[in-house]
């Protein structure tokens, strides 16, 4: 998938909308990601991981 520009360098991007997590680099719908970028709710997590993501209380979502 191409990432957005805000997502340039980030594999995670979560969704503060439902607390779930995508991996952009598993990522087959990129119309999910679309929406989620347009509506300004997503968040990236420092260090960029997965376990990083679930410390934050988010969960992986497979699209």
């Amino acid at each position: 998938m191409d990432r957005p520009r805000s997502l340039q360098g980030f594999r995670y991007v979560g969704d503060k909308r439902y607390q779930v997590v995508y991996d952009l680099d598993e990522v087959s719908d990129e119309s999910v990601i679309e929406e989620l970028v347009a509506s300004e709710q997503f968040l990236v997590f420092g260090p960029d991981t997965l376990a990083e993501a679930r410390n934050r209380g988010y969960r992986l979502r497979v699209v």
